[in-house]
């Protein structure tokens, strides 16, 4: 199992469109993801549980992988959380 924080810097925070997208990416990595804020920690890849984090812009997320390739699993989930804009 490998964790890492990763900052939201998307000025909308973590709304519907890049939550499907990063649920999408993390449905199709093989091995567990777990998103958490320091409230609440949800599985990664149901879109209800990542939008009920309420992730607003400057939140600090953490990853947990578990199974499968986990440093590529892991170095993906929080480049693509990184990456989000808008």
């Amino acid at each position: 199992m490998l964790s890492q924080k990763v900052t939201l810097t998307a000025t909308n925070g973590l709304h519907a469109r890049p939550a499907g997208e990063l649920v999408k990416l993390i449905k199709s990595l093989d091995g567990k993801v777990r998103l958490a804020t320091a409230a609440k920690s949800v599985d990664g890849a149901s879109m209800l549980g990542v939008l009920s984090l309420g992730v607003k812009s400057g939140a600090e997320i953490e990853v947990t992988v578990e199974g499968g390739a986990e440093e590529q699993n892991l170095q993906r989930v929080v480049e693509f959380i990184a990456s989000i804009k808008d």
